[in-house]
């Protein structure tokens, strides 16, 4: 069977900044709100009363906009810019946390009031084989080794006793044909690079259709 990646999902906290003046700060009202007494958030970097006081400078800005006062909405626009590094260093704080304890973190960023972006990382691919298109035939992939490689490749219809060739290749995947049908295949390869050969993978067993 092939062998699988394993992936990791980490959750990332999320700003979901609104357009409107209003509603952005309600949003980072909420933010605040939430943050302000959690005990998972001892030591908010910036601090929560500045982010406040930046707000409200925000709040006297939109006022000033409002009536249309000479210069306002630039101000207003520059008050806003502020506010949302400020939401964005907090936003990093609150990823440090969450990434301390990751099997809680989804929950932990939600408790800031922030949204929650899981992202999934892949690891490092392994050597495996999966069916063919055809009956009679696995597709196998390997590691990239090098920018600049050759694969060999080999297969066992005997559990490991002896090995048959198969062509080499230059990219790191090949497709084998004629297997018998309902025969366990082991299945192996290595890569030959400027540094000589790596040594042969982990065999890996698929039960050819």
């Amino acid at each position: 069977m092939a062998i699988s990646t394993q992936i990791v999902r980490l959750a990332l906290a999320s700003l979901l900044l609104p357009r409107k003046v209003g509603d952005f700060i309600a949003y980072a009202t909420r933010i605040v709100a939430a943050m302000t007494g959690n005990p998972l958030f001892p030591t908010p970097t910036p601090a929560l009363a500045a982010v406040t006081a930046a707000m409200v400078d925000l709040q006297n800005a939109q006022t000033a906009a409002l009536a249309r006062t000479k210069g306002a909405a630039t101000t207003r626009d520059e008050k806003r810019a502020a506010v949302v590094v400020m939401l964005r260093q907090l936003r990093g704080y609150v990823q440090s946390i969450a990434d301390a304890t990751p099997e809680n973190g989804a929950s932990i960023i939600q408790s800031a009031g922030m949204a929650v972006r899981k992202t999934p990382v892949h690891a490092a691919r392994v050597f495996g084989a999966k069916q063919g298109t055809v009956s009679g035939s696995a597709h196998l992939t390997a590691v990239v080794a090098a920018r600049r490689a050759s694969y060999e490749w080999q297969y066992s219809l005997d559990g490991g006793k002896t090995w048959i060739d198969v062509a080499g290749t230059l990219k790191a995947s090949t497709t084998v044909t004629g297997l018998p049908a309902g025969t366990a295949a082991q299945f192996r390869s290595r890569a030959i690079t400027k540094a000589g050969e790596s040594d042969w993978s982990q065999a890996v067993v698929l039960v050819v259709k």
